[in-house]
């Protein structure tokens, strides 16, 4: 860790699969992440609010890709974990959200606290798979998903974020499918639209860029966002938070940036 982020105990680790964050929560807005995301509380407890009417205040909790909910801290910060939902097999996820819940959850909240201990002593270079990562925080390898070749193509072009964006019709053509045949398919494989798949994308890669001092209109336009009105709204409502407040909160976050799913190199971000 740098020496900025060793100070203040603040990291994120960012895969293309999974995110580990150790930093502030922000004030407590709803908020509805594309991934599955647990919250494990740093001291004392969380409190949780999702739009289904579950309520909770627990040291850890879970929360399903695409729920909207509120999660606030009796500390000022808290350890996050995000996992890309079409990187495991369907219903890994319920299953170890039920987990996290039961007799285990003391277990795993403890596990994720000595991870974050561990990464705050790794050095830059070191190689993070999915696998190594999961085995990390969560004591074992979740079941990997195996998709269609035609739609891990289409989400490789998604999160590459260079040149024009990426469109559906673009992916069937490479595909050799017509435009509704790979919507169709590409739903199909992953549980979720293209659409919604790429605004998750789009908003996650800002957290690439969240420690630097950077033009935030020019940045929304790098990563495909029309304009700066669809950029903050399209933020707010994945993180509840507008982008400046992500930014002012993370000038002390030590960044670090892993280019495969597979082993590969950290390299740390600018900051």
């Amino acid at each position: 860790m740098d020496d900025i982020g060793r100070k203040s105990g603040h990291l994120m680790l960012i895969t293309p699969e999974r995110v580990f964050y150790a930093g502030l929560l922000g004030r407590p807005r709803e908020r509805c992440s594309g991934a599955f995301n647990i919250y494990v509380a740093i001291e004392d407890g969380l409190w949780l609010t999702t739009s289904n009417g579950r309520k909770c205040h627990a040291e850890m909790v879970a929360v399903l890709p695409n729920t909207a909910h509120t999660i606030a801290s009796d500390y000022r910060s808290v350890l996050s974990i995000v996992i890309e939902p079409e990187s495991v097999c369907p219903g890994v996820l319920e299953d170890l959200a039920a987990r996290l819940s039961g007799p285990e959850g003391a277990i795993f909240a403890d596990r994720i606290r000595a991870a974050y201990r561990e990464l705050r002593e790794r050095h830059v270079g070191e190689d993070f798979s999915s696998a190594e990562f999961d085995s990390l925080c969560l004591g074992e390898a979740l079941p990997q998903r195996v998709l269609d070749p035609r739609v891990a193509r289409a989400i490789l072009q998604i999160g590459r974020f260079c040149g024009e964006p990426v469109t559906a019709a673009s992916c069937a053509a490479e595909a050799g499918l017509s435009p509704s045949r790979f919507l169709h398919l590409f739903k199909e494989e992953t549980g979720i639209s293209f659409r919604s798949f790429r605004a998750w994308k789009r908003a996650r890669h800002l957290l690439h860029f969240a420690n630097q001092d950077i033009n935030l209109a020019h940045l929304a336009q790098d990563i495909g966002y029309p304009d700066s009105t669809h950029f903050s709204h399209s933020i707010r409502r994945f993180y509840g938070l507008k982008p400046r407040a992500i930014f002012s909160g993370s000038r002390d976050l030590a960044i670090y940036s892993s280019d495969r799913a597979g082993n590969s190199g950290l390299t740390q971000e600018a900051g």
